[in-house]
């Protein structure tokens, strides 16, 4: 039972972050690359305002794997970069604590530019 409730929230919390993202789309004339790059910030500063850290101990993957996650993995490894390094951990926590994901992203890319050709719809 407590794994069918973990799922729920991180269900709930994922689907409402990506309602605001959806939201934003269909109501504002925002880009989609400023949305994208909004959520990344709005994890970022609700996690050094402290707010970002409960929600990820209730949600669990319905907080960490949204956009929002990215911004806080990124002030996590800042902050604990920091706290061992000095300042200098400001300029190298965030790519250490990211650098999975980035690194992920970047080779499926590249996996995918080779498995499909793109090309304009017509």
């Amino acid at each position: 039972m407590e794994i069918f409730k973990s799922c729920l929230f991180a269900f709930i919390t994922g689907g409402f972050i990506c309602l605001i993202g959806q939201v934003l789309i269909d109501y504002t004339k925002l880009t989609p690359a400023r949305i994208l790059v909004s959520f990344v910030v709005s994890g970022v500063i609700l996690t050094a305002i402290g707010i970002y850290e409960p929600l990820v101990n209730f949600a669990g993957a319905g907080a960490t794997v949204p956009l929002t996650g990215f911004g806080y993995s990124l002030a996590k490894g800042v902050q604990e970069a920091v706290q061992q390094y000095g300042l200098i951990g400001a300029l190298s926590g965030g790519l250490t604590a990211t650098a999975a994901g980035i690194t992920a992203s970047a080779l499926f890319g590249v996996i995918m530019a080779l498995l499909f050709r793109s090309g304009d719809k017509t």
